[in-house]
């Protein structure tokens, strides 16, 4: 004989305000009453109401503002690809039907270092273009990218030209540069990591780091970035075959 298992109690609680939030109930914006109206609202202790509404937070339905309270947020869609297929960040952001933005950054140019020497094959020293740049998508950031290309190879292009929308698509047209394929390396940042503290503006956000290798027709390393991505918005998977 099959056992019914009762949920427990906060995980009812949590199901509850969902319904609430779903039939319109409470709007986005709207601050929740206090923890102890609430509690008596569903007859449950406030540490059940408070364990409910952290996982209503962990899912980015909610906003915990300590010291002035819970309010109901609504939370940027998943944004799925594969890292077998080279996709354009706009686009990603584009087919999830949010509307795509950018906040200008900078560029320079540098010295290369070390690291990014070996990653381009050139010489450490060598001049390079730094870039920088922040992508939105709803007024939110969700992909800061550093960008490192040979001045060999891109010349005074970024000194000329202003960059808006895709990079892909400016170096293509002024630079006659493709790319083909990149290599991607995943990497947890840490949060006290200048770049990821950029993205971190909801307590669920998460970031995840892509060190990329683009390769252009000829297979040449012609850029070198690190992409921070919010991981409560993009999601990426890989197939795997034995």
């Amino acid at each position: 004989m099959k056992v019914q298992t009762e949920k427990p109690s906060y995980q009812l609680v949590k199901e509850k305000i969902e319904k609430m939030i779903d039939n319109g109930e409470v709007k986005v914006g709207e601050k929740f009453p206090s923890e102890i109206q609430m509690a008596k609202k569903f007859n449950v202790s406030r540490e059940t109401f408070r364990s409910a509404v952290k996982l209503l937070e962990s899912e980015g339905r909610v906003y915990v503002k300590h010291g002035v309270g819970t309010f109901i947020t609504s939370p940027l869609p998943f944004i799925e690809n594969s890292l077998e297929k080279l996709t354009r960040i706009g686009q990603l952001i584009q087919l999830a039907g949010l509307i795509e933005g950018e906040q200008k950054e900078f560029f320079d140019i540098v010295p290369a270092t070390k690291e990014w020497a070996e990653y381009l094959s050139i010489q450490e020293g060598d001049l390079v273009v730094h870039h920088e740049r922040i992508r939105t998508a709803n007024g939110e950031p969700v992909v800061c990218s550093l960008n490192i290309m040979p001045k060999s190879i891109v010349g005074d292009t970024f000194e000329q030209k202003e960059l808006t929308g895709s990079l892909t698509l400016f170096l293509e047209k002024e630079c006659n540069i493709k790319f083909m394929r990149s290599d991607t390396e995943l990497e947890v940042p840490l949060h006290i990591d200048r770049y990821c503290q950029k993205l971190l503006i909801h307590p669920q956000t998460t970031v995840m780091l892509l060190k990329q290798l683009h390769y252009d027709e000829l297979n040449r390393p012609v850029m070198f970035s690190y992409d921070y991505l919010r991981n409560d918005i993009f999601k990426f998977r890989v197939r795997r075959t034995r």
